[in-house]
């Protein structure tokens, strides 16, 4: 599943309106400068440290996909900074659509 609507409305409830447009500016912008650098044409396998940090995040806001794909890489399975790229970009689409219903 590309996006949980059911993880950002319950990660809404917690934290409250203002809490959760925090969580979702800090996620655009952490996670645009960690994928950046991550597929960076120059960047080598990616750390640890940034499949875990987006991994994490995106398991929090309820993008699935995106967890499994860092969660794949974490354990060896390889990785493909264009398949990042094109699940990156797909779940930020899909949550700039679910925002008006969430």
């Amino acid at each position: 599943m590309l996006l949980d609507v059911t993880r950002l409305r319950a990660l809404r409830e917690e934290v409250g309106d203002d809490g959760f447009v925090e969580v979702l500016d800090l996620f655009l912008v952490e996670s645009d400068e960690v994928v950046e650098r991550m597929c960076s044409p120059d960047a080598g396998d990616p750390s640890e440290a940034d499949l875990h940090f987006l991994k994490g995040i995106a398991l929090n806001l309820g993008f699935d996909d995106l967890a499994d794909l860092c969660r794949r890489a974490e354990r060896g399975a390889g990785f493909d900074p264009q398949a990042l790229r094109a699940k990156y970009a797909g779940t930020r689409a899909a949550l700039a659509a679910a925002l008006e219903g969430v």
